[in-house]
């Protein structure tokens, strides 16, 4: 089994909301897309290579994760955990 991270963590830790509350209520109120199935939980798993679907008020990301991280780190290291497929914000 590959390893993996809780999806609410993850956006946490690449700083995509602050604080994992936020990262809750999110998923909770906007379709997160994990490689293009909508995810069901903030608990749904994220692994290395997945593509997940951010929708946001001003655009939606399309990111895939690099890396799962172990902390949440400067923007810099944030960054290098995912790569940007598309940005229509």
């Amino acid at each position: 089994m590959s390893a993996s991270i809780r999806l609410d963590k993850w956006l946490w830790q690449a700083r995509f909301v602050r604080s994992r509350t936020l990262a809750q209520g999110f998923l909770e109120t906007h379709i997160v897309r994990v490689n293009r199935v909508p995810a069901a939980k903030t608990s749904t798993p994220v692994a290395v290579g997945d593509v997940l679907t951010l929708p946001f008020e001003r655009g939606v990301r399309v990111v895939r994760v690099l890396a799962l991280g172990t902390r949440r780190g400067p923007p810099a290291e944030a960054r290098s955990l995912y790569e940007e497929i598309l940005d229509l914000s």
